[in-house]
C-alpha cells in the first residue's frame, strides 16, 4: 500500500522533493524502519535522514516516535525538531 511522504524545512531542501508517493516493503512497519528504507534511496536521502535523532515524524498527522506503527498509514511526515520561542 502506498503512503504519501511529506519533508518538511531543511530535510525537505536535502532531499530536493516536497514529498513522494512510496510502497515500503512488508518489513517496513514503523518510522525508524521507513527512514531507514528511504535513507536507502538517494545520496540525497541518506545524507537528509543520516542522522536520525535530528528528525521527527508524524503518522497520519500525529507525532510518532521510532516504534510508531506505520502500517495503514496514509501519511508520513519527515521534519526536523520544532523548537518555539
Amino acid at each position: 500500500m502506498a503512503i504519501d511522504i511529506l519533508y518538511f524545512a531543511w530535510v525537505r531542501e536535502r532531499i530536493g522533493l516536497d514529498g513522494e508517493s512510496v510502497t515500503p516493503p512488508d518489513d517496513v512497519v514503523d518510522v525508524a524502519a521507513l527512514i531507514d528504507w528511504l535513507a536507502t534511496s538517494s545520496d540525497a536521502h541518506a545524507t537528509a535522514l543520516a542522522d536520525r535523532a535530528r528528525i521527527r515524524a508524524a503518522v497520519d498527522q500525529r507525532f510518532a516516535t521510532p516504534d510508531t506503527s506505520i502500517v495503514g498509514a496514509r501519511e508520513v511526515a519527515l521534519f526536523p525538531p520544532v523548537t518555539g520561542g
